[in-house]
């Protein structure tokens, strides 16, 4: 299969039903069958089946659902009560069939679309197709490989009857009885081969997305996938994503309702009270700035969010619920402090110049970046030890960041191993940032460790070979890393521990300070040059870049050894004081490394306007650190989600009213330096 992309036709055109009619009012009665009728405000979950199946493959799963929940089910042309129309041309052909069935009489209550096998193609592009006429929540998918990949399924056709009945042994899914029955098997033969052409034809881009929350339901005796094949399903959605084992085989969904059905029913009731509560799972087709609905929705109802959504007063708010050596541990900066009030100042320099009348019903927020697709040109900081704002740190940030669908960049400093993290994450996109440790041993299992847990790229920071001068942890003379806190990613590394005395004891216990001894000698290299970039360049097909960057020069310096893109920053103002703000290097970095090298930054990023304004002065994305991690400590999971949710809320609104489209390629004359604007001459009048 191909990754050129066939996106389905309209009905009436080139990819409608091969009954040659387009669905018109009695459309919802061809295409859709009521299994169960919910109570009044029912969830409605939408079921497409499998090659060869009908809309009856369902029945034990809408048995087994409880009454808050309806159950409708897609019937495709030329089986059962549709036998005498033609087969479906193509997957498109079904999705346009079921959408517009959909939209014509079910788009009174948001859609849950769960497509199992060859269903999950047509829910995957009804989803698409429904995205102007009727709100779908979530779409889950089973027993399928990701739309883009070559499922590399046998010609149907081509197979003798006997070959076929064999492989549908093996699947499972047609009772033994009827696989002895004549009749029953030339049936189910003549709608799976037609099936199987329409599949052959299908086609689906790389970047082929949705925009909604997509859950894969993988059975773990499944014969036909597994869970790396899964993974790829990701790219293909901009909401979040995740993945739920089921018991059983490749047809544990419809033969195994009983066990299923409270797994679907506590994904739709969650996403129905966010949606009603303005929560992260909200509104998950509407775009991020939605989120204002949902307040002042909420707001009718007596609610106000548990955080403010002014995320620059976050600090002040962590100040208050958190403990001292732990608000100072996250808030201070090296020395004065003045290199944190110059990122804040760089930003207010620059002012933007909004362009009106410009279509701005939609924007789009992705962004390609080493070869991902995220959705919005947001990642979350590398911050270090965050079991010291709440018992749960990384693993909680872990999931926020995963909701989001946003990756995060996991500190080497972390208090919980990359591994957990990862578990945490489920399958959300996540890199590993890299301090380069005195032991390339170490560094080596550190790296072997990241690609082995599915993190998708590396930062190797450069700007902390040292420790920075910083009044607040040393007026309280405290260290997390010190006490055990930041170093999980240590003291359980084979090539650590083989540094250890055999009596070392695990850090934080009475014996271990040999622990703590031990990472503190060789948790940085401070001799690691630039000679020393090509070592790591040739341990690792990961992606690589490198960050804590400010000269141009030193940008030049990491291409030129192996690195695969820089990011601009300094440390969010914490290594050394009087440093240049990061905003301000960022320009002269993009001119030095040229339009296509990946450009990051961070250090100060605080609002939507923040991200817009390094967009237009050359950056591919920005990582916000501190406000996320207030977030953390004053909520948990849910005040990261609060966070990112805000932040691209404010990102979706700055593009809308700033004339932008889309969050790639944000042209540079959206902003100017503070002031009175240029005069424009004549000749740049009529030239515009």
């Amino acid at each position: 299969m191909g990754t050129t992309e066939t996106t389905p036709a309209a009905p009436g055109g080139r990819s409608a039903p091969a009954s040659g009619a387009a669905p018109g009012p009695q459309a919802a009665r061809r295409w859709v069958r009521p299994l169960r009728t919910g109570r009044p405000g029912a969830a409605r979950l939408v079921c497409f089946p499998h090659a060869g199946g009908a809309a009856n493959s369902f029945a034990a799963l809408s048995a087994a659902l409880p009454e808050d929940v309806e159950l409708l089910a897609v019937q495709y042309p030329g089986r059962q009560d549709r036998r005498a129309e033609g087969f479906a041309e193509d997957i498109g052909a079904l999705a346009a069939g079921a959408a517009e069935a959909l939209a014509d009489a079910y788009a009174d209550r948001p859609l849950f679309l769960l497509g199992h096998s060859m269903g999950a193609l047509a829910a995957f592009e009804t989803a698409r197709l429904l995205r102007q006429r009727a709100a779908v929540a979530r779409l889950f998918v089973s027993a399928a490989r990701p739309p883009s990949q070559d499922w590399g399924e046998q010609d149907v056709d081509a197979l003798a009857d006997d070959e076929v009945v064999a492989e549908l042994r093996r699947l499972g899914g047609v009772p033994e009885p009827l696989l002895r029955d004549p009749e029953t098997v030339r049936e189910v033969l003549r709608v799976l081969r037609a099936d199987h052409r329409a599949l052959r034809r299908y086609r689906c881009a790389d970047d082929a997305a949705v925009t909604v929350p997509l859950t894969v339901l993988l059975a773990e005796e499944d014969p036909k996938n597994s869970a790396g094949q899964m993974r790829d399903w990701a790219r293909h959605t901009t909401g979040p994503y995740g993945l739920e084992l089921l018991e059983g085989g490749h047809f544990a969904l419809t033969e195994r309702g009983e066990a299923v059905a409270p797994l679907l029913a506590r994904y739709l009731r969650r996403d129905l009270e966010g949606a009603a509560e303005g929560s992260p799972g909200a509104a998950a087709d509407a775009p991020p700035s939605a989120l204002i609905r949902d307040i002042l929705l909420g707001g009718l109802r007596g609610r106000r969010p548990a955080l403010s959504t002014d995320l620059t007063t976050l600090e002040d708010a962590a100040r208050e619920a958190l403990e001292p050596h732990a608000y100072g541990y996250v808030a201070g900066n090296a020395g004065t402090g003045g290199t944190g009030r110059a990122n804040r100042a760089a930003f207010d320099r620059w002012q933007l110049v909004p362009r009106m009348l410009r279509d701005s019903s939609t924007r789009d927020l992705t962004v390609r970046l080493l070869g991902q697709r995220l959705p919005a040109p947001v990642l979350l900081a590398p911050i270090a030890a965050q079991e010291v704002v709440h018992p749960e740190g990384e693993l909680a940030t872990a999931r926020g960041a995963a909701e989001a669908g946003l990756p995060l960049v996991l500190s080497t400093f972390a208090s919980r191993s990359l591994e957990e993290v990862a578990r945490a994450a489920g399958d959300a996109p996540r890199w590993f940032q890299l301090y380069f440790p005195a032991d390339r041993a170490l560094a080596e299992s550190l790296v072997r460790r990241a690609e082995s847990s599915g993190y998708s790229a590396l930062v190797l920071t450069v700007d902390a070979p040292h420790f920075g001068y910083r009044p607040a942890d040393l007026d309280a003379a405290y260290s997390p890393f010190l006490r055990g806190t930041g170093i999980a990613n240590f003291t359980g590394d084979p090539a650590f521990r083989a540094g250890l005395p055999e009596d070392a004891g695990d850090a934080g216990d009475a014996d271990g300070l040999a622990v703590v001894g031990h990472w503190a000698r060789i948790c940085t290299d401070a001799s690691f040059t630039w000679d020393d970039l090509p070592w790591l360049r040739r341990l690792t097909d990961l992606p690589l870049l490198v960050k804590g960057l400010l000269h141009p020069d030193d940008a030049r310096r990491a291409l030129a050894g192996g690195a695969d893109g820089v990011v601009v920053s300094n440390h969010g103002g914490r290594q050394l004081d009087g440093s240049v703000a990061a905003l301000d290097a960022l320009p002269a970095v993009r001119a030095a490394v040229g339009d296509g090298v990946p450009v990051l930054m961070d250090s100060g990023v605080r609002s939507g306007t923040d991200v817009l304004k390094a967009l237009a002065l050359g950056a591919d994305a920005v990582l916000c650190g501190r406000p996320y991690v207030y977030g953390l400590g004053l909520d948990g999971q849910r005040g990261v989600s609060h966070v990112l949710r805000a932040l691209l809320a404010d990102l979706d609104l700055a593009l809308a009213l700033a004339g932008c489209p889309s969050a790639a390629g944000v042209p540079a004359g959206t902003i100017t330096p503070s002031g009175p604007l240029p005069t424009v001459s004549e000749q740049d009048r009529t030239q515009r």
